[in-house]
């Protein structure tokens, strides 16, 4: 490190930097130094992280950028010698580095590598030497042998060159081509050194142009070996794009060119030939944008479109290509924009919208290297060498051009595309293309930081969606249903879209098949828009002409809410006489109920069964529920069918749930909405609604749900004494006849309920079909007990649901000690049921110790205790033996009284 005076500090790369050194550096320029122990011939640095790629003689070797942190106030750049490229054979003409991406060319071959990151082994061996039909070599410049000068083997004689075929290996398959790439941690860190393994991801050899005798291996080698990386930029709004700090990297492609073919392939997802350039003549060098490709002869600047900008987009965006988005294919065709005379073109670069290039006026030696050699095509015919004055050279010129902005070109393009609307439609739709993928990469770029620039290509991006919009509305063309993702993307409405339509002079070619497609979709996806009764009346018109079995469809669009009834039916009429369907006549019972009509809406709905008519709605749900605004609305016929005919009504939600038309809870807010309840009741157009679904025989999570919401609405109704605000559509008894959930009510329920009178206000329904729940077998009594909180036991209607709880739990002796408790009358009629099997020793373990102790104690239902003893006495004096019938009698001589009823159920107990 020079210090002192000097103006100069030359650092060398893995050296540690003085902390005096913060002081000097403000004062004198800092250079790197790296050292390299072959001769380098070409040099890359990445675009996204700045490492350097040095090029030598079967090796590449990489240089990582790293800060060094001198003090807490100061840190300088500096790079590390991280990794060294040992590839067999190969001296390469140029190389290019982009986010651990390798490209190698020679004069006729091309090698893209990638580096990956991998983890070491548990033996703590490297993981990162790969080898592709190559033997194991040692690392030893020494003893290396002398490569030949490319990939590919070439068989040398005096005059000619035995070639081998051109070959293209993608992907995997490109390590088949047999190139030898041995990898070389230099880290001085080794521990938290990153190891790497090589991935193939390209290899391309060609072959020398032999079109003509003439040319030399000069005319035909490889130049402009480049990679363009994309980054992430989110959705094209304003306040994505400024959040996102950090670049993150999208997408990679790889252009490098033959003298009078150039080729762009995208490295990144997927590894494909993108474009392939053709040069009206021999090329110089190249150099490729997001935007553009720029080309330089010896003679004229050529400008050519690019597809980077697409492939981007659907790495972004995978499902770009929808009903929703689009965006013009890769694969379409490049344009040359313009070209440029300049005489004597050397070298080209850019920067932004900046083109720089190197001319050299003096044409005398160019045009002796120029004249075609007369020998035969040779390897050792090298390229000509100039003879240079040993003064300085006089015309060399370097020019800076200013590419014509972004939205300049793009407004051109389109002025240009009109010339080709009504003779070349194809061409009109390239040119609009090319519009729209030029101002997409400009919004792509994330050196885009102007507000007002970013706000003026969005509203160019909207506009050339538009304009591709109606070019596939208005012309016939096989991808027509592109019309209806670039109308969306153009955030116009259907109004201002149909008006777009009516200003055009030409109008037999308004309604292609492009435009009733996307008016056909835009109808049928609920937009929040509701046309005025002019282009309503408009709508009908192009349907009734281009598409006129959609009618009933179209009518049936929220959009529509405005069309006047009476010319939707002239026009359903219409149709009708040629194509009668379900769908057309109850769309005109809709339409008879909008204009008032009720003896036509009769007469109409009397053509078909109810069965038929939920048919109908499955295959137009829109005729009973609409949706705007992202909330369901019920239609003015189901309105009318809720008083007049709801159990249709129930039926078609049904079938329409069935059919995946509407989702659960869709269905829950719609019948609340019919009812006009925006608080948390149900209504019983619901309930009916829930009861016949368990009618169809749901399972699963549905089923629990279900169960959990009928019960807790039984429940609610119950403790609050509730009537229902309609008739119910099924009994229990129907319920209990067609759904399995439904179970035959307990006799011991049914007792308990025959022993006192029902209260008024109770309606009975919901308290039976509550027991028949409980009483059936799909019920999780675990999960209902929150639910029966509000029920309390006072009344015989809720301690039959507390017990039946009890006992479908197994808890038998709590069920026990509530009836004896509160309703000991049914006491015998629950064991004589519940006490069977494995509860049979219930009998005299639980209920007759307990009858016993009750009786000692006269009151009020001493008589009905003392009947339950000795009912429970003749079963347990038959199914006990006399010894164990004894033993369970209580010691206290209570059961004195008994004895001779006890002796005669002993003696049937012998005979038997």
């Amino acid at each position: 490190m020079s210090t002192g005076n000097s103006r100069v500090c030359v650092r060398m790369v893995g050296h540690e930097v003085e902390e005096s050194y913060s002081a000097l550096s403000k004062e004198q320029m800092s250079i790197v130094e790296m050292p390299l122990s072959d001769p380098p011939l070409c040099i890359s640095c990445c675009p996204v992280n700045g490492d350097l790629l040095v090029g030598c003689k079967n090796k590449l070797v990489m240089f990582c950028l790293k800060y060094l942190v001198i003090n807490p106030d100061f840190s300088v750049l500096d790079f590390e010698r991280s990794l060294i490229l040992h590839i067999d054979n190969v001296i390469p003409a140029e190389i290019a580095l982009c986010a651990g991406y390798v490209a190698i060319t020679t004069e006729l071959d091309v090698l893209i590598l990638k580096l990956k990151s991998v983890q070491k082994g548990a033996d703590d061996t490297e993981l990162c030497a790969h080898k592709i039909n190559a033997p194991e070599k040692l690392v030893d410049e020494g003893i290396k042998d002398e490569a030949p000068s490319a990939f590919s083997s070439q068989f040398e004689s005096d005059d000619f060159v035995i070639c081998q075929k051109p070959m293209e290996l993608l992907g995997e398959e490109s390590e088949l081509c047999g190139i030898s790439v041995t990898l070389e941690s230099t880290r001085l860190n080794t521990e938290d050194a990153e190891h790497f393994q090589v991935c193939y991801i390209l290899y391309r050899r060609f072959t020398p142009d032999l079109s003509s005798f003439v040319f030399s291996v000069e005319e035909t080698k490889l130049h402009s070996l480049q990679m363009l990386p994309m980054y992430q930029t989110g959705s094209f709004t304003t306040d994505n794009r400024k959040t996102a700090a950090k670049k993150e990297l999208l997408s990679l492609f790889c252009f490098f060119s033959l003298p009078h073919v150039g080729y762009l392939y995208a490295i990144g997802n997927l590894v494909e030939l993108l474009s392939t350039y053709q040069y009206s003549e021999k090329s110089e060098q190249a150099v490729l944008t997001p935007q553009f490709l720029h080309v330089i002869t010896s003679n004229s600047l050529q400008c050519f479109t690019v597809r980077c900008s697409a492939a981007a987009a659907r790495d972004e965006d995978p499902y770009i290509d929808t009903t929703v988005k689009a965006c013009p294919p890769v694969s379409l065709d490049v344009c040359a924009l313009r070209m440029q005379l300049f005489i004597g073109l050397k070298a080209i670069c850019h920067f932004k919208n900046h083109i720089i290039i190197l001319t050299k006026a003096d044409t005398e030696d160019i045009t002796e290297r120029r004249r075609p050699s007369r020998r035969l095509l040779s390897r050792k015919t090298g390229s000509v060498t100039l003879t240079a004055s040993s003064e300085s050279e006089s015309g060399w010129n370097l020019y800076i051009v200013n590419t014509i902005s972004t939205i300049q070109l793009y407004k051109e393009m389109v002025d240009y595309s009109r010339t080709y609307e009504n003779s070349r439609t194809e061409s009109c739709i390239h040119l609009l293309s090319e519009a729209h993928l030029l101002v997409r990469a400009a919004l792509m770029d994330p050196g885009l930081m102007e507000l007002e620039e970013e706000e003026e290509l969005l509203a160019s991006f909207k506009e050339s969606c538009a304009l591709l919009g109606d070019c596939y509305s208005r012309f016939d063309t096989k991808d027509y249903h592109l019309s209806l993702p670039y109308y969306k993307m153009s955030d116009l409405s259907m109004t201002e879209v149909l008006k777009r339509m009516d200003s055009e002079e030409d109008r037999a070619q308004k309604y292609q098949r492009g435009f009733i497609f996307y008016l056909n979709h835009s109808l049928y996806e609920e937009l929040n828009e509701e046309l005025s009764k002019e282009s309503a009346a408009k709508v009908l018109q192009i349907f009734h002409l281009a598409e006129p079995n959609q009618l009933p469809h179209v009518l049936c669009s929220p959009c529509m809410k405005n069309v006047c009834p009476s010319m939707a039916m002239d026009y359903l009429q219409k149709v009708e006489r040629i194509v009668p369907t379900l769908v057309v006549t109850l769309t005109k019972a809709a339409m008879a109920l909008k204009m008032g009509d009720l003896e036509t809406y009769k007469r109409e709905m009397d053509r078909y069964t109810e069965t038929k008519m939920a048919y109908g709605f499955i295959v137009e749900p829109r005729l009973l529920r609409q949706q705007r605004r992202g909330q369901v609305i019920p239609t003015e016929l189901a309105l009318h069918l809720k008083e007049t005919q709801h159990g249709l009504l129930v039926a078609s939600v049904l079938a329409l749930y069935e059919n995946s038309k509407i989702e659960l809870e869709e269905a829950n807010t719609y019948f609340k909405m019919l009812c006009g309840r925006n608080d948390d009741s149900v209504p019983q157009l619901l309930v009916d609604f829930w009861e016949a679904l368990l009618v169809a025989c749901c399972q699963g999570e549905v089923l629990q749900e279900l169960l959990l919401k009928l019960i807790s609405q039984y429940v609610w109704r119950l403790s609050r004494m509730q009537y229902p605000d309609t008739m119910p559509l099924k009994t229990t008894e129907d319920l209990i006849n067609s759904c399995d959930h439904y179970g035959l009510i307990f006799p011991w329920v049914i007792f308990m309920m025959s022993l006192g009178p029902r209260s008024a206000k109770v309606y009975p329904e919901d308290l039976s079909k509550l027991q028949s729940l409980l009483c059936g077998p799909s019920v999780n009594v675990t999960s209902v007990l929150p639910f029966l909180e509000p029920l309390l036991e006072d009344s015989n209607a809720g301690l039959s649901i507390h017990v039946l709880c009890t006992t479908r739990m197994g808890e038998c002796e709590k069920s026990i000690d509530k009836l004896l408790e509160r309703c000991p009358e049914a006491v015998i009629s629950y064991a004589q049921h519940e006490l069977k099997d494995d509860k049979r020793a219930l009998w005299w373990t639980k209920l007759l110790p307990e009858l016993c102790k009750r009786t000692r104690c006269p009151g009020e239902d001493y008589s009905i205790l003392v009947s339950a003893l000795k009912e429970t006495l003749s079963v347990v004096a038959m199914e006990l033996e006399l010894r164990d019938f004894l033993n369970v009698l209580p010691e206290d001589g209570t059961a004195a009284f008994f004895l001779p009823h006890l002796l005669q159920c002993s003696q049937r107990k012998l005979l038997t």
